[in-house]
């Protein structure tokens, strides 16, 4: 394969520095390529297709659309890191939201066909008789992708990649049109930088899942032992250790009697014979009567001791750590929701108290860093609120709220919190009366959302994410299917929080995701790698030479990140920033 001769046809077919080229991957077999709006299509049969990637990358630094990240993972573990992407699934998941983007969705949806019944790939017989048409072409004459090509079997034939990438491309372009519409119509003009931030984190993401997050073994099977005990050498070993520590909380009972510990009505009953009773035993319940009974904190204690044994105990770790020291789990840009990064294997929820086995490799550290007081500062961007936006000029953003509702720090904080949750009741509810005075245009871009939720309209986020309502028609009270009135309104109003949370939390995704590629791309020169996003966090590992220049990358690319996603400036946007050996170091 001449590379620079392809190159040169890539070029002349439109392909320049940051253009749409569309890429399919076969490991070991080769790889398609397509532009879009460009009949031709180049099959290539390589037996290394992510070393040409990378020479196409070096030669054209194009933006790469993939069907989905799975494509960016194949080259990440090649040791493939390209710059750009136009991920046809993440771009999906932002027109039109939920989680599903299979190629055939994708593809039905740009074409404005039925996704009811997509075509299954199968044998024809009494209960599949539809006729795909040629199957030596991706399409059927239905105008659906053939089902057998999108379920893999394009890799059966050589020919068949460049035409498969030609599909891709096709998408691209109707996304790309389809996204510049939403920017138009739907008033977002940020939806084509979201959608490219969108893709871009799939990348990471990718790489994520590929590089994993650096954890020491023998540091985490401690603080593990620490909670449930040594590792079990057999089942009987495993039971015995389980029996004991449920004893460290039966003992507060009279002898004799046996309770289920994991039976929330038997442990009620448990409580009520102590003289503790509970409508329910939440933990955050449970917490503030630590002092009326040492049941309680028993029960407190056995319950994070429980969950690290079923969840995060010796078989976790044996699952997802890997011999390289390196704890692996899959990645995703979008929850399919609002739009936040969602991680398996518990990345996303690893109790606090095991924080201490993430530590960095030798000669390495970490540079964590937390988006400080976002959701208020983000309302302050999305809806316009100057007033708002003045009082994040301050580091702390609720000093100034509650000065100006007369309030001490902690109710302004709750009636903050309570506006963009929905909260009816309490101290923060009665100080709302206070924020639709002094903030008027903050709670209306609220309320708006809230209403058009409880009528089950669909809502677009500040960068263009459509977030799906559903249907708020219930039918008439007594009609077939139908609900009472008051579990309509019960409904309604649930509709309505969640609506006006997710204007402000999808908002919050679409900004941290342009953090998070920012810091990504400016991180190669000193080989600075993102190894972990939770949330508002992240954690960034890095040589300890750099550890200085990576902490001021990670605030830099936050500022950088924001003229992007808000360009007016009027809001002001910051980290805690720290260069740390072990996760656990970082502050509360």
């Amino acid at each position: 394969m001449d590379v620079a001769d392809l190159a040169a046809q890539l070029a002349a077919a439109g392909v320049e520095r940051g253009g749409v080229l569309a890429l399919v991957v076969a490991p070991d077999l080769g790889l398609g390529l397509a532009v879009p709006g460009h009949d031709e299509a180049w099959s290539i049969d390589v037996p290394e297709p992510a070393a040409l990637v990378q020479q196409l990358e070096e030669a054209l630094a194009p933006r790469w659309a993939m069907w989905s990240s799975g494509t960016a993972v194949e080259l990440a573990r090649d040791g493939v890191r390209v710059a750009r992407s136009w991920d046809a699934a993440a771009v999906h998941r932002l027109l039109f939201g939920g989680w599903r983007a299979e190629p055939a969705r994708v593809w039905a949806w740009v074409h404005g066909l039925s996704t009811v019944d997509l075509p299954t790939a199968g044998p024809v017989d009494l209960f599949n008789q539809a006729d795909d048409g040629d199957e030596d072409q991706p399409v059927r004459a239905d105008g659906h992708l053939n089902p057998a090509w999108a379920a893999g079997e394009w890799t059966d034939d050589l020919d068949r990649f460049g035409p498969w990438a030609h599909t891709l491309a096709e998408v691209a372009r109707l996304q790309h049109a389809a996204i510049e519409a939403v920017a138009r119509d739907a008033d977002r003009p940020l939806a084509m930088r979201t959608a490219i931030a969108e893709s871009t984190a799939e990348l990471l993401c990718a790489e994520l899942a590929v590089d994993g997050l650096p954890m020491d073994r023998a540091a985490m099977e401690a603080l593990v032992s620490g909670y449930v005990g040594p590792r079990p050498r057999s089942p009987q070993e495993a039971n015995e250790l389980r029996d004991e520590r449920d004893e460290q909380v039966l003992r507060h009972v009279p002898e004799g009697v046996r309770f289920d510990l994991r039976s929330p009505s038997q442990v009620k009953s448990m409580l009520r014979m102590v003289g503790v009773e509970v409508p329910d035993t939440r933990a955050w319940r449970l917490e503030g009567l630590r002092e009326v009974h040492p049941l309680v904190d028993a029960l407190l204690t056995w319950r994070k001791a429980e969950r690290v044994q079923t969840t995060f105990g010796y078989g976790w770790l044996d699952e997802n750590l890997g011999a390289d020291g390196r704890f692996r789990g899959e990645w995703s840009a979008s929850d399919g929701a609002a739009g936040r990064m969602t991680a398996s294997a518990g990345l996303h929820n690893m109790p606090a108290d095991l924080r201490g086995g993430v530590v960095a490799e030798p000669g390495h550290v970490f540079v964590r860093a937390d988006l400080g007081q976002i959701e208020p500062r983000v309302l302050a961007a999305v809806s316009g609120d100057r007033t708002l936006a003045a009082a994040t000029q301050a580091d702390d953003l609720y000093a100034p709220v509650a000065a100006e509702l007369g309030v001490d720090r902690a109710t302004a904080k709750v009636a903050v919190l309570g506006a963009m949750y929905g909260q009816t009741t309490g101290e923060g509810a009665r100080a709302l009366v206070g924020l639709r005075r002094s903030y008027p245009v903050a709670m209306a871009y609220l309320d708006a959302a809230d209403r058009a939720a409880q009528v089950g309209t669909d809502l677009r986020t500040y960068g263009g994410r459509l977030v799906r309502m559903g249907s708020a028609a219930l039918g008439e009270p007594g009609e077939p299917g139908s609900i009472g009135e008051r579990e309509a309104r019960s409904r309604a109003a649930a509709r309505g929080r969640y609506g006006r949370n997710a204007m402000v939390q999808g908002a919050a995704a679409e900004l941290f995701k342009v953090w998070a590629v920012t810091v990504r791309a400016h991180g190669r020169a000193i080989d600075a790698r993102v190894v972990l996003c939770l949330h508002d966090e992240l954690l960034v590992h890095v040589p300890a030479e750099h550890a200085d220049a990576a902490a001021a990358l990670v605030d830099d690319a936050l500022q950088e990140a924001a003229a992007r996603w808000a360009p007016d400036r009027s809001v002001r946007f910051l980290a805690d920033t720290s260069v740390i050996p072990t996760w656990a170091d970082a502050k509360p």
